[in-house]
């Protein structure tokens, strides 16, 4: 099977399960995850390595990382605040580690307790842990609060850029940008994102982008005018961010996938499959609300994928 045109990467079992107070069950979770890699997920971001007593959602990330990596059609990410975090993450077998930094002080503070240049510093640890292990992993950084904070309000975007730089310069495979709070309007998206582009060329990475306010698709769609390739999405709309008040409203991947599809955009995602695997986060959590368009709607008459033409489907 060819690489998709539009890579999405589900983010619900990490964002999403953190940002609720209910526990998934961890055969749960792999359920879950597994049925996302079947549906055609190629990328799932499925924990976050932190301190139990913090997020006691994410206790079980190592035996969710160790099962997730037996799935081999995808790519296993998990979050991780520091160096003990990476060293846990990378000890359970995690392809990929991404990190968060906050373009935002107050925010950084209230996620981190570190200030933005001093979560750099942790970034370069990071990436030495790297140089000095027997196995590779990848780095990837979304700068947190790149559009705006509920705490702080506006955030100049000369800093944000300059944040990318000092992120790619220490050594990450990519950075890329998170309307954290959903904050984002389009034309505020295709003009970072260009800088992103052209400050850091192939090493700018994708967008996290929030419907908090309803703009979640519209800036999909100025992101990819800009030539961004890579989404964060979660199933049923799942998630925000627990340590930035009011951050709602991640991306519900049912309805992007529908989005780039009907564009002509290959995702390589089956949606009747995705569809189904909501049903394992309704039981799961079946006090938790779940979003998405799509899913009440349903597909459109005559709807084709973008790869139809050439038979090729997960």
């Amino acid at each position: 099977m060819t690489d998709p045109v539009v890579l999405i990467s589900e983010v619900g079992p990490r964002d999403g399960l953190q940002s609720i107070t209910r526990t998934m069950p961890t055969t749960a979770k792999q359920g879950w995850i597994r049925a996302l890699a079947s549906a055609g997920l190629r990328e799932i971001e499925v924990a976050s390595f932190v301190p139990p007593k913090l997020l006691p959602q994410m206790a079980d990330a190592a035996d969710v990382v160790a099962d997730a990596i037996r799935i081999p059609s995808i790519t296993v990410l998990a979050l991780v605040p520091n160096l003990r975090g990476a060293e846990a993450a990378v000890a359970a077998g995690a392809h990929k580690l991404t990190l968060p930094v906050s373009a935002s002080r107050a925010h950084s503070q209230s996620n981190l307790r570190k200030t933005p240049e001093e979560a750099v510093e942790e970034v370069r640890r990071v990436v030495a842990l790297r140089q000095d292990s027997p196995r590779s992993f990848g780095i990837e950084i979304g700068i947190s609060t790149a559009f705006g904070c509920t705490m702080e309000g506006a955030i100049d975007e000369q800093w944000v850029i300059r944040l990318a730089v000092m992120l790619a310069e220490a050594g990450v495979d990519s950075v890329g940008l998170s309307d954290t709070t959903g904050y984002a309007n389009p034309a505020q998206v295709r003009r970072l994102f260009r800088q992103l582009h052209a400050e850091l060329g192939d090493k700018a990475g994708g967008a996290h982008l929030h419907n908090t306010r309803g703009q979640g698709l519209a800036n999909v769609v100025a992101a990819l005018d800009v030539g961004v390739s890579t989404f964060d999405a979660s199933q049923g709309g799942l998630g925000g961010c627990p340590y930035a008040p009011g951050a709602s409203g991640n991306i519900v991947t049912e309805d992007l996938v529908f989005l780039l599809e009907s564009m002509g955009l290959d995702t390589g995602i089956d949606l009747e499959a995705l569809i189904a695997a909501r049903r394992i986060v309704a039981e799961a959590l079946p006090d938790e609300p779940l979003y998405g368009h799509l899913p009440e709607a349903g597909l459109t008459k005559g709807f084709h994928y973008a790869r139809d033409a050439s038979g090729a489907r997960p």
